[in-house]
């Protein structure tokens, strides 16, 4: 991790903690930081929503996963 030192609004700072019921500042500007990110991405994965063809169904998807394990994860399509 890297160390920095920034300029930081302490009232927004703590809205955020309570609102993400961090334990500490830290861990707020960890978590916002986190969620922002999953955000975009999820975002980004919506644009290409119907865009990407996959030859999957449920029960192939959940075999795979069975036969996968917790032990031994693997992607669930073949590149």
């Amino acid at each position: 991790m890297a160390r920095m030192t920034i300029t930081v609004d302490p009232d927004l700072l703590e809205q955020a903690k309570q609102a993400l019921d961090a334990p500490t500042k830290a861990d707020t500007i960890r978590i916002a930081l986190t969620e922002i990110v999953r955000k975009q991405r999820l975002a980004n994965a919506l644009e290409h929503r119907g865009r990407i063809a996959l030859d999957l169904d449920q029960e192939t998807l959940g075999q795979q996963r069975q036969d996968a394990g917790p032990e031994n994860p693997r992607p669930l399509v073949d590149r």
